[in-house]
């Protein structure tokens, strides 16, 4: 894939999936930590019908997870292998597959999450049954998390008996997005190649996005209290910490986890209307609640934890 391929968000026309394809393609990207890479490639490739495919992408030169990742590529149900020697972060596979993909729908699972059976298929019989859908994904966060008072305003029934928690975007792992958003939208830009960005102007071009309900689980290891974590102490984050938290100097355990519970949060407290995600009505909507909190009469699971923390 070339550079200019990607500098810009041009419209992606792959050919129209055949009439009657219902297949889908699923972009893993490993990187390091091989327990993780393992366990993730191994349940998601286990998991597959004959009518799903798993790109596989290695990112870097880490070569216990790289040989991970090409004994698992060996599976029948991997469709494509690829190995790049530098990291090339998200932006490269996610468009590798992007631009490449068969199937009526294209996804990505994280190397260091794990999905209950059949969250593929249920996601695709929701869009099957409402058409309006672009986005729409599992629920990574735990049962504590759940804001119920929240959560009921933004739930709404769908066609075929399925129902959703409406949100402009979800995390960029475990989730179905159908082939007509990426020929609308095209590839993610080198500009601002950001995951929740691209569901909001999905969201924008009137689909309709969120999570299924009630929740297709995803085990994401990387919250501290996923049974299947490596991070039990501050110690491990200097080992196994995420990329967000390498990338924004997070060190500490706690804050880590109080990012997590804060994103939990935020997906049931965001407004459903793309428009107020950006422009002057984002900045009214953030000083509202700044006050509100203040006031003690916003709830949320402590302050706002979205910031570059020192080491």
């Amino acid at each position: 894939m070339t550079d200019s391929a990607q500098s810009q968000r041009p419209p992606v026309n792959p050919a129209a999936a055949p009439s009657g394809n219902r297949d889908i393609d699923i972009l893993m990207i490993t990187h390091r930590r091989p327990r993780y890479a393992r366990q993730s490639l191994q349940n998601l490739l286990d998991q597959c019908d004959d009518t799903m495919r798993v790109w596989i992408w290695h990112n870097g030169d880490n070569e216990e997870t790289l040989a991970v990742a090409k004994e698992l590529s060996e599976h029948p149900r991997c469709h494509k292998f690829h190995h790049s020697p530098v990291n090339e972060k998200l932006r490269a596979p996610t468009n590798w597959i992007w631009e490449n993909f068969e199937g009526a729908y294209v996804c990505k699972v994280d190397d260091d999450c794990l999905l209950e059976d059949g969250w593929a298929q249920k996601l695709r019989d929701a869009h099957e049954a409402n058409p309006e859908l672009g986005v729409i994904g599992c629920w990574r966060f735990q049962d504590e998390d759940f804001v119920p008072e929240l959560a009921a305003k933004k739930t709404r029934d769908l066609s075929g008996g399925h129902r959703m928690l409406v949100n402009c975007w979800v995390q960029g792992s475990g989730y179905l997005m159908k082939r007509k958003c990426v020929q609308e939208q095209g590839l993610l830009s080198v500009e601002d190649p950001c995951f929740t960005k691209y569901c909001n102007q999905l969201a924008e071009r009137g689909y309709v996005n969120g999570f299924y309900f009630p929740f297709l689980r995803e085990d994401h290891m990387d919250d501290p209290r996923s049974p299947n974590t490596l991070l039990k102490r501050d110690e491990d984050m200097a080992e196994h910490a995420p990329l967000s938290a390498l990338r924004d100097g997070v060190t500490s355990l706690d804050v880590w986890l109080k990012r997590v519970r804060w994103n939990a949060y935020m997906v049931q407290a965001a407004p459903t209307n793309p428009k107020w995600l950006r422009g002057w009505r984002l900045r009214l909507r953030m000083a509202g609640s700044k006050v509100r909190r203040l006031l003690g009469a916003e709830r949320g699971p402590g302050a706002n934890p979205q910031f570059k923390a020192g080491a």
